[in-house]
């Protein structure tokens, strides 16, 4: 098992109109240094006035989640199984006495497991998958769009980038283009798809967006950056269900787990003139790394009859591991308190991602963070499963709607690598300064 890592400190570089962004290349995390440490930077440092650090000016001006229309409870997957199943076998067994107890209530589906398409006497192929998901993700996509765009309140020719994140479908061209086509966006925006990240993609979506708002910042430019997260996890349960068939002894948990869903926001930097007066969470800063010598603990890879996931036992405690490091390297970045102090874990939300009961629980842990801290996560997962990469940004935005909550917010979620992304933000409750 990897030792607790450490995390780089990143160089800020001063925009000119005073404005900072911070350096946020990737990293991988390391096993050597000292637990929590964080490595000095020789590099000339701008002055900055502690008691007020200027932020990016990033400012999420539009959020939305949409779920489909069917809700599961434990009680269908076990039906499901015994259907097609020997559920007596003893992987099959231990599965769903998981599905028990996994603290779910309901799983969003964008199909009952009564439909005919699961029911084949031979599962879906990939190929059956792929066109599914183009049809049925792209207009759960268009939906949770749609809203965020509603929110944000401009034209769609007014944006500017799009960047597009899944794990359930490889097709090409990717779907970013089909959901883009069906809202009207301008042909020649930059568009980008994200592949390969899994339950973190829609931080890492978030970080390639505030990477290009701020590009366009230093060019002078506005930008209005549309992204969006589709996951259609429960079409690969054939599969998830075979690989349990096939190998009685192993521990299979995903068809547990994971859920349906899509979610999207929209990102303005500074020079868009909306931003500063329909801001949601100011975007203070982002990071990522990878945990070294993990990589065989989390998967999600090609089969003829969908994707199959593998998760060991091992991500709990590896992921809990990540987050403290990650969250001391972009803390020196948060503006401090009305009193001047540096904050702490205990000072903000938490929107992690609901990966699992164990993620939750260790994360709850290893930070010391309260129920109330974790309100939004726990009442997703409870009420909606893990829904893969749009899962953290569905959490975001209810989170907001939970009450007034804290001013400061962290967003983390874990995909396949071992990865761990993670952001910061200001609830935008008030003027935030530009």
């Amino acid at each position: 098992m990897a030792t607790s890592p450490s995390v780089p400190s990143a160089s800020p570089r001063e925009l000119p109109e005073g404005r900072r962004i911070p350096h946020l290349a990737s990293r991988t995390i390391g096993s050597q240094t000292p637990k929590h440490s964080l490595h000095e930077n020789t590099s000339p440092q701008p002055t900055i006035d502690e008691t007020s650090k200027p932020t990016p000016g990033l400012f999420v001006t539009g959020i939305a989640a949409q779920y489909p229309p069917y809700l599961i409870g434990p009680g269908k997957l076990e039906k499901f199984a015994k259907k097609w199943y020997d559920v007596e076998s003893p992987g099959m067994k231990k599965l769903l006495e998981i599905n028990r107890s996994t603290g779910i209530d309901t799983r969003a589906t964008i199909r009952s497991y009564d439909d005919a398409f699961w029911n084949r006497s031979t599962p879906p192929t990939i190929a059956d998958l792929d066109g599914f998901f183009r049809k049925a993700g792209v207009d759960l996509t268009v939906q949770a769009c749609k809203k965020a765009l509603g929110e944000w309140g401009g034209a769609v020719s007014d944006i500017t980038h799009a960047v597009g994140v899944t794990c359930t479908n490889a097709g090409n061209p990717g779907f970013d283009l089909l959901v883009a086509q069906k809202l009207g966006l301008s042909d020649d925006i930059d568009r980008v798809l994200l592949h390969g990240v899994g339950c973190a993609g829609g931080l890492a979506a978030m970080r390639a967006a505030a990477n290009m708002a701020s590009a366009a910042t230093l060019r002078g430019r506005p930008a209005r950056v549309l992204v969006f997260a589709c996951e259609l996890c429960s079409i690969h349960v054939r599969c998830d269900l075979d690989a349990v068939a096939a190998n009685p002894e192993e521990t299979k948990i995903a068809p547990a787990l994971f859920s349906d869903g899509a979610a999207a926001f929209v990102l303005c930097n500074g020079l868009a003139p909306e931003a500063k007066g329909k801001g949601i969470y100011s975007l203070i800063d982002w990071g990522n790394a990878v945990l070294p010598g993990t990589q065989q603990h989390m998967a999600f890879l090609t089969d003829p009859i969908g994707f199959k996931i593998t998760l060991t036992k091992e991500v709990p405690p590896l992921t809990s591991k990540a987050i403290a490091p990650m969250f001391e390297r972009l803390l020196p970045s948060f503006p401090l308190g009305d009193k001047g102090e540096t904050l702490g874990a205990k000072d903000f939300d938490w929107a992690m991602h609901p990966g699992g009961m164990a993620i939750l629980q260790g994360a709850q842990r290893a930070m010391k963070l309260s129920d109330d801290q974790l309100r939004a996560s726990y009442e997703i997962y409870k009420t909606r499963g893990n829904s893969s990469s749009a899962t953290v940004l569905i959490v975001l935005d209810k989170l907001r709607r939970m009450g007034e909550g804290r001013e400061n917010v962290v967003a983390c979620a874990f995909g396949p690598g071992l990865a761990i992304e993670m952001a910061t933000f200001k609830r935008c409750r008030k003027s935030v300064e530009l």
